[in-house]
């Protein structure tokens, strides 16, 4: 049986009795019937995924997947494609913004080389640049080829290739198994946010320029030619929209498949998994339509201003914890967002009920 096959096999949904016992305890607790509202559905979500009423969630992981795109060349991005592997290299000397929010959260960062046009074979070494980062970072290569075909020629890859980048992320999950309780997925990719709207509008069916933002803050022109670049590559390509293995390789790149990868790895293990951004999003998509119980191991980080991700959030049926206007990828939203994971656990196990504290109930 192929990894993809296997790991879907074993992504079971929510646990419905350990939901019911965190539920009854969370209606008990000294404060007016679910007075703190999404972070109690957020409790009760995390004993559901994993099975617990002391959800576990102190070891996290944001695995950040990283790789290129030939679509570049058409002109669809402020910044030209060598930054995704300098990015790769910032990462690696603890300089971005998923370092600085990771070491807040106390996360492990893991960046993974899926896909970068540029040469990564020094940065394993260059990692220990850093004396702070060496307990918390870790780079690996699961490079499928040295970036994604231009999607506005042909396909952006072959199924083959496809498939490998999905059981790439699965095979990062089931390494991190053992020592993560939550996962944060990420990503960098020069370019990447032109793939995943095509991605959005095949599985939501949403217009073109609905599903489209402005990436790394390209003008209006820029933005007309950049939706014009994707109406192109999907009247070439004519990905199938029940076919997710198909829509990835006629205009996904290899992180998104590895995101997607990571997530259905994760429900696997009934290991939450915190959603980033619009590229990540796009990449939950894949896994979803793969295997749509994987959604329930989903917790949306935040809403991106890119315009798409409202609406592949609303096709998964999910409510992001934040919205502070964040935009940046890498796994940052979800870094942030892991805060709120823990507050949640502390509300359904550190809060007294009632009677636990001896306070009188609401009258009738």
């Amino acid at each position: 049986m192929s990894l993809i096959a296997d790991t879907i096999r074993q992504i079971e949904p929510q646990d419905a009795a350990a939901r019911v016992a965190a539920r009854k305890r969370l209606e008990q607790l000294t404060m007016p019937h679910w007075a703190l509202g999404r972070l109690m559905d957020l409790a009760e979500d995390l004993a559901g995924m994993t099975r617990s009423q002391q959800p576990p969630v102190g070891r996290k992981t944001i695995v950040t997947m990283a790789g290129d795109h030939g679509v570049t060349a058409e002109g669809v991005s402020k910044y030209p494609q060598e930054v995704t592997v300098q990015m790769v290299h910032n990462f690696i000397q603890g300089g971005a913004g998923i370092n600085a929010l990771a070491r807040l959260v106390n996360a492990r960062v893991i960046v993974v080389d899926m896909g970068v046009a540029g040469d990564c074979s020094d940065f394993a070494a260059a990692k220990a640049g850093r004396e702070s980062d060496r307990s918390n970072f870790k780079f690996i290569s699961k490079r499928v080829r040295a970036g994604a075909q231009n999607m506005a020629r042909g396909p952006a890859m072959t199924r083959e290739d496809a498939i490998r980048s999905i059981e790439a992320g699965m095979e990062v999950a089931l390494a991190c198994c053992e020592s993560t309780d939550i996962f944060g997925t990420g990503d960098m990719g020069i370019g990447n946010t032109t793939p995943s709207s095509a991605i959005v509008a095949v599985i939501t069916g949403g217009k073109v320029e609905d599903v489209t933002g402005r990436g790394t803050g390209i003008d209006d022109q820029q933005f007309h030619h950049k939706v014009a670049v994707i109406k192109k590559s999907l009247e070439i390509n004519r990905p199938d929209p029940a076919d997710a293995l198909d829509l990835l390789s006629k205009v996904g790149g290899f992180e998104i498949g590895g995101i997607a990868g990571l997530i259905l790895g994760a429900a696997a293990m009934k290991k939450p998994v915190v959603v980033d951004g619009f590229i990540s999003t796009a990449g939950a998509l894949i896994a979803h339509r793969l295997e749509p119980k994987a959604a329930d191991y989903m917790i949306a980080a935040h809403r991106s201003v890119e315009q798409g991700h409202r609406i592949a959030l609303k096709h998964l049926a999910k409510q992001p914890l934040i919205d502070l206007g964040l935009r940046l990828g890498e796994g940052t939203g979800a870094a942030l967002a892991m805060h709120l994971v823990e507050a949640a656990v502390r509300i359904l196990t550190e809060v007294a009920t009632f009677e636990e504290a001896s306070v009188s109930k609401a009258t009738a």
